[in-house]
């Protein structure tokens, strides 16, 4: 009896060093069955259209911001990007699988021209796309993203309040999770490590 005992009380370690080990599943990601994204159509920083279905068997990672923005928006894009690079160092082919991608709220400044030279000083694949008023609204919408323009300083300079959020979206474009842009790229990538398959 005490033999069986010793027994049972083995295998329950081992299976529970067995789920500890295990990759998470996509129906346990935190944003599983959430209602965000959706189809768009939109301008990339090279003038021509991009469509979300575009990116479809991609992981995707959907940053929205603007180009003018002093601090946040670079900040979080450069750590989105050492992230990325960090988890293709580690893992290229599945790292290969990932697209960045930036959407702008400010539309009004941020020109194909404007988002080329600023995806420049990021990643190498990151995508930039801009529109109309009503299509950045509408994908804004889509994608839980709240943004409204500030007041006018000297010389009609304005900054844009919005959600600072960068989202992972599987495949499929569903969401997965929000990726932890305020711990670093090391966070980014172990986020991307979890999930990216």
């Amino acid at each position: 009896m005490p033999s069986l005992r010793r027994a049972a009380l083995a295998l329950a370690g081992a299976l529970a060093l067995t789920a500890c080990d295990s990759q998470p599943t996509l129906e346990s990601a935190p944003l599983h069955g959430a209602a965000i994204g959706g189809p768009f159509a939109l301008t990339g920083q090279d003038g021509a259209v991009h469509r979300w279905a575009d990116y479809d068997g991609q992981w995707r990672i959907v940053y929205f911001g603007y180009t003018y923005c002093p601090d946040i928006c670079p900040t979080d894009v450069q750590r989105l990007s050492q992230g990325l690079m960090q988890f293709e160092d580690a893992n290229p082919q599945r790292g290969a699988g990932v697209q960045p991608i930036f959407i702008t709220i400010d539309p009004a400044r941020d020109t194909p021209d404007t988002l080329a030279q600023f995806a420049s000083n990021f990643h190498p694949r990151l995508v930039a796309l801009t529109g109309s008023e009503d299509e950045i609204a509408q994908t804004a919408k889509a994608f839980g993203v709240y943004f409204s323009r500030g007041r006018e300083g000297e010389g009609g300079a304005y900054d844009m309040n919005h959600s600072n959020i960068a989202y992972l979206f599987a495949p499929d474009g569903a969401p997965v999770a929000i990726l932890p842009t305020s711990e670093g790229a090391d966070a980014i990538a172990a986020e991307l490590d979890r999930w990216v398959r």
